[in-house]
């Protein structure tokens, strides 16, 4: 495969428009540490982001970020860090779980819409993306959305790229809201719990006013996983409080005191607290070096228990749960399943599953990502055509 890396947004277009004009498909990526995701690209040319790079604008004051789309997400950390920010929604780094290398882009984040635990408060990444450059399928360079939520330009064309898997455009710059970072944060460990009980409490923990901002459950088959087997003994569910040191306090003590009728409790502090949810936001369990099939299936918080329960009767899973039991990750001990898990989503109410990992030849033979209900295909075409006309951005990538 040929490696095409502009140092110019209008080389990136020229780029575009050849291919284009003769129809050659092209993969779109930028670190390529997700390249993974979705179903494989047929394409000998591929276009990356990595020398588009570079913070365009930033001041703290604003709470607004601009960077170009190749810059390596470590950079921007760096330096919402130095400025006392952050991106509120907390992406995962999938390259332990998918066994990926290289650096993560900034555009890679928002192209796949990685969001990680606090999305329970903060949203999705798309929640804060308020502006981006892109060359469509044409080779034309389009800007849509600002630096201010008020300028409302363009705005639903930014959430239509996000998540967007580089079906649509090549990204080459992105605006984005960038919140303080909370002063401190500390952790309640509620255990002994099953995974009905722990959905039942984390319900409670999120109806209490003292603003949980992420919730989980981790089953005994992953417990011991986490913080070096540090973790109480038995189940975990676990809930996350942060804000400034004498409010955090005054609130675990309050959760602490709701909570004690569900379970045993215990408190994390901040280190650990850190720690525990970025091994819960990169799925440290499932880090395991194989190609063992792992699902990431959103459904209704109440019910993503009861999708594992149904599951175990018929495959073998292992699973636990993040916000607040919506978003559950699997890890099937031998086929994907994947007739089986869509059916049970269906029978429960609706949800997605989106495969992350299989082996070659399971992913092969198995959609990536979640059947569209045919009126959506519809329309996903027609928003593919109208973007990318000659069809060469990530054929077949999203189905």
């Amino acid at each position: 495969m040929i490696d095409l890396m502009p140092t110019r947004e209008e080389q990136a277009a020229a780029i575009v428009l050849a291919h284009a004009e003769t129809n050659r498909p092209l993969a779109v990526c930028g670190g390529d540490t997700r390249s993974g995701f979705g179903n494989a690209v047929a394409s000998e040319d591929r276009l990356r982001s990595t020398r588009l790079s570079g913070i365009v604008a930033y001041n703290p004051g604003e709470m607004v970020m601009t960077a170009r789309s190749g810059t390596p997400l470590a950079e921007v950390e760096a330096a919402l860090s130095e400025g006392g920010q952050m991106l509120a929604f907390e992406p995962m780094d999938h390259r332990p779980v998918m066994r990926r290398s290289g650096e993560p882009t900034i555009g890679g984040v928002f192209a796949a819409n990685v969001s990680g635990p606090r999305r329970l408060i903060a949203g999705a990444a798309r929640d804060s993306l308020l502006g981006v450059r892109f060359v469509n399928g044409r080779g034309e360079i389009i800007k849509a959305g600002g630096r201010v939520m008020k300028n409302v330009t363009g705005l639903d064309l930014v959430k239509l790229i996000a998540g967007s898997h580089g079906t649509l455009g090549f990204l080459t710059e992105v605006t984005f809201r960038v919140p303080p970072r909370p002063k401190t944060e500390q952790t309640l460990v509620l255990s002994g719990l099953n995974d009905a009980e722990a959905a039942n409490a984390m319900a409670a923990a999120m109806a209490l006013p003292v603003e949980v901002s992420s919730a989980a459950h981790l089953p005994l088959t992953v417990t011991w996983k986490f913080l070096a087997g540090k973790l109480p003994e038995g189940e975990a569910t676990v809930l996350r409080v942060e804000g400034l040191p004498g409010s955090v306090d005054v609130r675990i003590e309050k959760l602490a005191a709701a909570m004690s009728a569900f379970a045993t409790v215990t408190r994390l502090d901040e280190p650990e607290s850190r720690r525990l949810w970025q091994e819960i936001r990169d799925v440290l369990p499932y880090a395991d070096g194989t190609t063992r099939p792992v699902w990431r299936v959103s459904v209704a918080p109440g019910t993503g228990h009861q999708l594992v329960a149904a599951l175990r009767l018929e495959a073998g899973v292992d699973a636990f749960y993040d916000w607040q039991g919506g978003l559950v990750w699997m890890r099937m001990e031998a086929d994907p399943e994947a007739e089986l898990v869509r059916r049970f989503i269906k029978a429960l109410g609706g949800g997605h599953a989106t495969l992350i990992r299989a082996s070659a030849v399971a992913r092969a033979a198995t959609a990536a990502f979640h059947p569209e209900p045919e009126a959506v295909a519809m329309l996903s075409r027609r928003v593919k055509e109208k973007f990318d006309p000659a069809g060469i951005f990530n054929p077949g990538k999203m189905g």
